[in-house]
């Protein structure tokens, strides 16, 4: 099936307009493998226009704007975003597959987030520095002025108001170059804001591959700041192309994060948010709870409810509404297949497995959740981002071996800890090598206030809550000798 409708255009100056080529890439639905839609494929032509629309908004009136207009500018969006939460939710969840109450929750999120930087808006403050007698010396928080968006296709509505929404409120001009897997429902946030009253060129998107739009983006020398999500591997190319025009960069990247189960644990709580955090999205999520590290004490039973969990889960096409949709794309299922595929070479048993329901399309992107115990630390399951709804398990002794094994990978994004031990949540919650550590829950819900990054080989740089307006502003200091 081919669309029927007009190809989705680049926008721009607050106006829809084709890309410069007038080529374009189809838009494919997961759940059926069909062909709904086309989006332009923008070009570094393309870049260059939004960039440039972007510096005149940032340069003029969008820049002289007073903090507080944007912040209530900022407010009318999330409200009109929160007006079109269905709409806005069928698109993205036809894009990418995700069950649809899942997209309307993104939906929400992104309100949310608007909603939060627009009260934030005229809260960047600055400082006053005691010093020599004679001196007043202050710091004030300035915009970048342009700033650079890649946004990944698993979360386009959430990981855009984290970033997005954050820019703006701190008075940048912002482009965005949304993934090519996931781009209509940031197309419809932009023509919102238009009807928000952002002003020209405050906000842009251009579509297109990563190779093309992407790279041109990340290498722009009108870019004063550039935020990526994605993988590890694409994130160091954006921060080499950025760096050779010097232009900081935030990087949240990959991660393999682990949820640690103590012989202590309240297992009624913990049992559901361990499985929730890895089918989520299809396990299409960067924080997904995808090592869970038992106590020997426990670790039969709990793998045991693990697996009677996973066998009620189904996946199946995104309007069912059901534990999960399909992968975003055939390259997506093929790389967890891959993944599966050493499980079996390597002598591992599925220890529980979902089903894919009768009435899904076969030609869809379908993987039913798989569970994988006694995975090794130095297996490649356990080491590396499967990026998919597959849960390893591994067996620990004591606290001791489970550090080791929670900071045993090149990531360091989230971990969860589920103890009623006081002093061992303190010790872990120290210890461990993450941005976020939950204890006894996992996620927070989201977390629209929580700053959110990685270290190591997950990336830098911090987004959500108030610390993501730091890293969308620069500091000056400014020193008045009076006498």
């Amino acid at each position: 099936m081919t669309s029927t409708t007009a190809p989705h255009t680049l926008f721009i100056d607050n106006r829809n307009v084709p890309g410069a080529t007038g080529e374009t890439i189809a838009v494919i639905d997961p759940s059926t493998a069909e062909t709904f839609a086309h989006i332009a494929r923008g070009t570094a032509a393309d870049i260059d226009r939004a960039v440039a629309a972007a510096r005149r908004a940032s340069d003029g009136a969008w820049g002289r704007m007073p903090a507080v207009e944007r912040g209530r500018l900022l407010h009318r969006w999330g409200a009109l975003v929160d007006a079109h939460r269905d709409e806005l939710a069928r698109l993205e969840s036809r894009d990418t597959g995700k069950p649809i109450s899942q997209a309307r929750a993104d939906a929400g999120a992104l309100a949310r987030y608007f909603e939060f930087y627009g009260g934030a808006a005229d809260k960047l403050h600055g400082q006053t520095i005691p010093y020599q007698p004679g001196y007043t010396v202050l710091t004030v928080r300035e915009a970048h002025g342009v700033t650079g968006h890649i946004i990944p296709w698993n979360y386009p509505m959430q990981i855009f108001g984290r970033s997005v929404g954050a820019a703006l409120a701190a008075g940048n001009a912002c482009v965005v170059k949304p993934a090519e897997d996931a781009c209509l429902s940031l197309l419809r946030v932009a023509q919102l804001a238009a009807e928000a009253g952002f002003p020209e060129g405050a906000l842009n998107i251009v579509t297109g591959l990563g190779p093309e739009a992407g790279q041109a983006l990340a290498e722009h020398p009108g870019i004063d700041h550039i935020s990526f999500t994605g993988s590890t591997l694409t994130g160091q190319r954006v921060a080499e192309a950025a760096a050779r025009h010097r232009c900081p960069a935030t990087l949240e990247l990959g991660g393999k994060s682990p949820q640690i189960v103590f012989d202590d644990a309240d297992l009624d709580a913990a049992l559901p948010v361990l499985v929730n955090a890895i089918v989520q999205n299809c396990g299409q999520t960067c924080s997904a709870g995808s090592r869970v590290l038992i106590q020997s004490g426990v670790h039969d039973r709990v793998l045991g409810l693990l697996a009677e969990r996973f066998a009620a889960l189904r996946a199946g096409p995104a309007a069912d509404d059901l534990d999960l949709g399909p992968l975003v794309s055939r390259k997506q299922l093929q790389r967890v297949w891959d993944y599966l595929s050493v499980a079996q070479t390597t002598g591992l048993e599925f220890a529980g497995e979902g089903s894919v329901v009768e009435s899904a399309p076969s030609a869809g992107f379908y993987q039913a959740p798989v569970l994988l115990d006694a995975v090794s630390p130095a297996s490649r399951l356990f080491q590396e981002e499967v990026f998919g709804p597959v849960l390893v398990t591994t067996r620990f002794d004591d606290e001791a071996e489970a550090l080791t094994l929670a900071n045993g990978t090149p990531y360091g994004l989230v971990a969860g800890v589920w103890t009623n031990d006081g002093a061992r949540q303190m010790r872990l919650a120290r210890a461990i090598r993450a941005g976020q550590v939950f204890i006894n829950n996992y996620g927070a819900g989201g977390g629209v206030e929580l700053p959110f990054g990685g270290v190591k080989q997950s990336g830098y740089g911090r987004e959500k809550g108030f610390e993501a307006l730091y890293g969308f502003t620069t500091l000056k200091t400014i020193a008045i000798r009076h006498g």
